[in-house]
């Protein structure tokens, strides 16, 4: 039996039928969202990292019915119009992924750390990342891409307060 739930998508309000045994990946892969994804299926690993009314969960833990009267947000709605969030942009720039698949959880993580904490150091970024597992092993690079994103995103907000 579903259950009909409203919530606030990546901007935009949508509604679901939802099972009681489905978790929040279950949902979003009806709005054609696949950033998130299910790796460990223990939330151990980050992969599915989803913001749920500003606070990262891990997707695959979080019951569907739970994203009711909520604003989720995905890695698909960080580049608005086109332009991608320079987190992702750093991400690139820093050559911080090698197969992809943990990306997306390693993108939205940074990009929560980095509205909580400008500036952080690289224990900071490794203490706070650290439930975002990459196989490749390619936390150098995204410890760098944490650091460039700062940049970036502290270059913006000074253009951006400029007369």
């Amino acid at each position: 039996m579903k259950q009909e739930i409203a919530f606030t998508l990546n901007d935009r309000e949508v509604t679901a039928g939802v099972r009681s045994h489905e978790n929040a990946l279950d949902v979003l892969r009806r709005f054609d969202l696949f950033g998130a994804r299910e790796s460990c299926g223990q939330g151990l690993c980050g992969c599915c990292t989803i913001v749920v009314d500003g606070k990262p969960l891990s997707g695959c833990l979080t019951l569907g019915l739970k994203l009711a009267g909520t604003r989720v947000e995905t890695v698909e709605s960080l580049d608005a119009g086109g332009q991608l969030h320079p987190v992702q942009q750093a991400f690139i720039d820093q050559g911080a992924f090698q197969c992809g698949f943990c990306t997306p959880g390693f993108v939205m993580m940074s990009r929560q750390l980095l509205k909580e904490k400008p500036n952080p150091t690289d224990d900071e970024i490794r203490d706070y990342l650290g439930g975002n597992l990459c196989r490749c092993a390619a936390y150098p690079e995204i410890i760098k891409a944490v650091k460039d994103a700062a940049g970036k995103i502290a270059t913006a907000a000074s253009a951006a307060s400029r007369p």
